[in-house]
């Protein structure tokens, strides 16, 4: 009923101007306008005076503004989020409109929302959900399209290309747009830098292998490092990776080296002659020997904790982690060797391919919630999208997708991470984020788990099995004939 007042409220302002300027008699234009009579009324008692209809659209605008006093962000719990929650304290100074970020543990983060959604809740405004989530949240009406909203703004031209597409596309290469890049993050490799600047570790080194010790740039590097410090005498392992199975762990981590070798996971959605491309099979039969040769003990199932908790605790020379779960190295309460590490981009393959498997998360309008609350969102993201508030969001620790943050100087000097982070921002792949990429990891996960952990059968026998599983998925679902 507001926006209909206002709306009468303007007519009437457009009736004044004409009659002022010449025009048409106000009733004339009433009537032409063929309005009812209590339509009518609002006219004839503005009509008073300009100023007076004036001064009422004013209020009209300003008590519809002024209804949405609260926003609600839904996020997982972890660091980010509290960066987040820093953050809009900033908003509520400049617009009065307080922002509340909601933490949710990641074990029952995408359970809550789904909950969530299948009973159209509106008890969050917005979620800073997965870039998997992507295709099943906007075909199943749970997300606002922001295509028009991104583009009108700019803000599809300020972020990278990588993030836009993972984070915020669906389908993929449609330009329609579902989320705003927020907390970019992908795998990148931490290395103890008290290891390899040692001056005999560098000479016993070069000695060996031909080459001087430095942090890997490619493949076959990153296996002669982590041969050369896996020492289980001295409780001393080359590498730890990804190996848990709980639910994509083991996946992202193999998916680092099955796109650097050349492989991908479909074309045109077949898996066929692609996830058991000769390509992926060097790619997983390198994986599995990373993971024999090199893992520290007790890491059969091994996530960010574990990797983190291998670096902290001396085991490991170096480890795969994505970059959000770098911070905690640095801290030198907890980690012993805060200072003394160094960061590098996941290898370049056998023939020069380079990529990361791509994390992180963008932000959405839920569907669900009034037109007020979805342009009050709307407002809110396009605030944060500002090249202004992407500045400080790295400054306060998040992972902008921002170009004009990951290029300037003084973000990818403030931690010794950061510098990595941009690089590897360029140079990201995402496993699929269609409406049944669960039921696609778990074809793919299990067959290899079977071989890299536990030593069954052959990486092409694996892929084979994982082809197959998602060919089949894929036809059910009808992306595949």
């Amino acid at each position: 009923m507001k926006q209909k007042r206002i709306f009468w409220l303007l007519l009437a302002f457009l009736v004044i101007a004409l009659a002022a300027c010449g025009g048409a008699p106000a009733e004339e234009v009433a009537d032409e306008a063929d309005i009812s009579a209590e339509e009518a009324a609002v006219i004839s008692e503005a009509s008073e005076g300009e100023q007076a209809v004036e001064e009422a659209v004013e209020a009209e605008v300003a008590e519809e503004m002024a209804a949405v006093e609260e926003l609600t962000i839904l996020w997982a719990q972890w660091d980010p989020a509290d960066y987040l929650a820093e953050l809009v304290k900033d908003y509520e100074t400049e617009t009065g409109i307080k922002v509340n970020v909601i933490q949710e543990p990641w074990g029952s983060f995408g359970t809550l929302f789904n909950s969530e959604m299948a009973a159209q809740g509106t008890n969050y405004d917005m979620v800073v959900g997965d870039s998997q989530w992507i295709g099943t949240s906007s075909s199943q009406g749970h997300y606002v399209e922001m295509t028009d909203f991104l583009n009108d703004n700019n803000l599809t031209d300020t972020v990278t290309e990588a993030t836009l597409t993972y984070y915020g596309e669906y389908p993929t290469g449609s330009g329609t747009y579902w989320a705003y890049p927020t907390e970019g993050d992908a795998n990148g490799w931490v290395y103890r830098k008290d290891l390899f600047e040692d001056p005999d570790e560098m000479a016993a080194f070069e000695a060996e292998y031909g080459y001087p010790l430095a942090p890997p740039e490619t493949t076959d590097q990153l296996m002669d490092v982590a041969k050369f410090f896996t020492r289980p005498d001295e409780g001393l392992y080359g590498s730890a990776i990804y190996t848990q199975v709980d639910y994509d762990a083991l996946v992202m981590g193999a998916q680092n080296m099955l796109f650097s070798f050349g492989a991908d996971w479909h074309e045109n959605f077949d898996p066929e002659g692609h996830v058991n491309s000769p390509e992926a099979v060097a790619s997983l039969e390198y994986y599995k020997e990373l993971y024999d040769c090199c893992q520290p003990p007790g890491m059969s199932n091994a996530f960010f904790a574990e990797v983190n908790d291998a670096m902290i605790g001396g085991q490991a020379a170096m480890g795969m982690n994505y970059f959000a779960f770098f911070p905690a190295l640095e801290n030198s309460e907890i980690s012993p060797y805060a200072g003394n590490l160094g960061y590098f981009v996941n290898p370049a393959g056998p023939d020069g391919a380079q990529f990361a498997s791509l994390g992180g998360q963008g932000i959405s309008v839920i569907n669900f919630i009034d037109d007020d609350r979805k342009q009050a969102s709307f407002d809110f993201i396009k605030w944060f999208g500002s090249d202004e508030v992407q500045k400080k969001w790295g400054d306060l620790g998040g992972y902008s997708a921002n170009k004009a943050v990951l290029e300037d100087p003084a973000f990818l000097e403030q931690t010794p991470y950061n510098a990595a982070f941009a690089e590897t921002m360029t140079m990201v792949k995402d496993f699929y984020n269609i409406p049944i990429f669960n039921e696609l990891l778990f074809a793919y996960r299990d067959p290899v788990a079977k071989y890299v952990i536990g030593g069954e059968g052959t990486a092409q026998e694996a892929l084979d099995a994982a082809a197959e599983a998602q060919a089949e998925l894929l036809r059910d679902a009808g992306f595949l004939e």
